[in-house]
């Protein structure tokens, strides 16, 4: 059973605005360098062959800031995480093709894919929340924030 002072907080609606800011903190960081470095951003869309690298940087920085904005807001926030979570999934193989290095180079890059599928599960339990949230299913809807 959960002490009663953490299952507040647990309920609590700054509670799960912080924890969507938290969750998301990482792609809206790297949507803002994205951004603020396009030529760079461009030119890593290059290196991994995608092209036209300028209309794959766009859709990037896109993808990152909105689905991060939508999350924030929780305003379609299932669209938000399904964004993110596709944009994780498609960098395994594109950034990250494991399977095709040799010793600790491809051990490094399985790393970062099983650290990239664990971080889509977090955004399918985030998914999960904000649409029993939406639903009005749970405390977190009917208990005002701390």
């Amino acid at each position: 059973m959960t002490p009663q002072f953490i299952g507040r907080i647990l309920e609590s609606r700054v509670f799960f605005i912080v924890s969507r800011i938290v969750l998301v903190s990482m792609f809206l960081g790297a949507g803002l360098d994205k951004l603020l470095h396009f030529q760079g951003t461009v030119a890593e869309m290059a290196l991994h062959g995608l092209m036209p690298p300028g209309a794959f940087a766009v859709a990037a920085v896109a993808t990152l800031l909105i689905a991060s904005a939508l999350i924030i807001l929780n305003v379609a926030a299932w669209l938000g995480f399904g964004a993110l979570g596709i944009f994780v999934a498609l960098t395994i193989p594109i950034a990250h093709p494991f399977w095709s290095f040799q010793g600790d180079e491809g051990l490094l890059h399985f790393h970062v894919a099983a650290e990239h599928i664990s971080l889509i599960g977090g955004l399918m339990a985030g998914a999960i929340l904000c649409h029993l949230q939406a639903q009005g299913i749970g405390s977190a809807v009917a208990r005002p924030g701390l």
